[in-house]
Order: structure tokens, then C-alpha cells, then sequence
């Protein structure tokens, strides 16, 4: 089996199992940002770096529908573009909770738990690797806080 054939049989399964369509990617990447851009704490991080959000939406829809349904549609490089951002685990804290809510509000049960879990393990991944970019090394448990690294 060749590995676009094989791809496509995984992402099938994913889509039969969690019932997550492209469209519902668009619509929880859309609410979701749509509640980022309001936000007190998330709001200013991205309005001081993003002017044109219709790419960026795109951009977002790509990297889910490859978190989620293995599509392989997204072709960047998540931590290089986060770990300059002035960020830390009060933003990864806010990030989840928004996203929760918004998978909760958009996506049936096993879709939801099937974002949810993804969604955890990158504000995990994308936090050690800030943290590490910060010359932080942070043990297991540990939370990167910049109040506590700029000493």
C-alpha cells in the first residue's frame, strides 16, 4: 500500500470513528478564534502579529485537519513560529480553557474528546519548547512561568 493510500485509509477511520469533517474543522478553528481575538489575554498576543486573518484561518484549518484526521495538509513549523511569542503557562491555561469550551460547543463526544486530547498535548509540547527557547528546563509538573525565569 502506498503511503498516500495509506493515509487516506487512516484518515477515513478517524472520520468514521470521531465523525470529524472538514466542515467541522472550519467551524470549531473559526469560533474558536473568533473567541481568541476577544479575549483579554490572548487578544493583544495575536493582534500585535497577525493583520490578515483569512490566511491564518486557512493556516489553522490545515494544522487541524493534520492533528486531527492525519491529513497532512499542514506543512509548518508550529514551535519556531511560538517560541519568540511572550507567552507562558497563564496563556497556554486561557488557550485551553477557550478551546475546550469552543469543542464543547461545536463538536459532538468523541469529536470533542478527540480535539481535547490533541489540544492538550500541543499546549504541553509548545509550552516546554517556549520555556526551553527561554533557557528554562522544566521538569515534569513544572509550569513555565516568565515571572519566575526573568530573575
Amino acid at each position: 500500500m502506498e503511503a498516500d493510500e495509506r493515509r487516506a485509509r487512516i484518515t477515513a477511520e478517524i472520520a468514521a470513528r470521531t465523525g470529524i469533517t472538514e466542515a467541522m474543522i472550519e467551524r470549531l478553528v473559526h469560533a474558536f478564534y473568533d473567541k481568541v481575538r476577544a479575549d483579554a489575554v490572548l487578544g493583544p498576543v495575536f493582534d500585535a502579529r497577525i493583520r490578515d486573518w483569512g490566511p491564518h484561518l486557512q493556516q489553522m484549518c490545515a494544522f487541524w485537519s493534520s492533528v486531527a484526521l492525519m491529513t497532512g495538509r499542514y506543512h509548518g513549523t508550529p514551535m519556531v513560529k511560538h517560541a519568540p511569542l511572550p507567552v507562558d503557562a497563564a496563556h497556554f491555561d486561557r488557550w485551553l480553557a477557550l478551546f475546550e469550551q469552543t469543542a464543547h460547543e461545536v463538536c459532538p463526544g468523541e469529536a470533542e474528546a478527540h480535539f481535547v486530547e490533541r489540544a492538550r498535548r500541543i499546549a504541553t509540547s509548545l509550552e516546554l519548547g517556549i520555556a526551553n527557547a527561554n533557557g528554562v528546563m522544566l521538569g515534569i509538573g513544572e509550569r513555565f512561568r516568565r515571572s519566575e525565569a526573568v530573575q
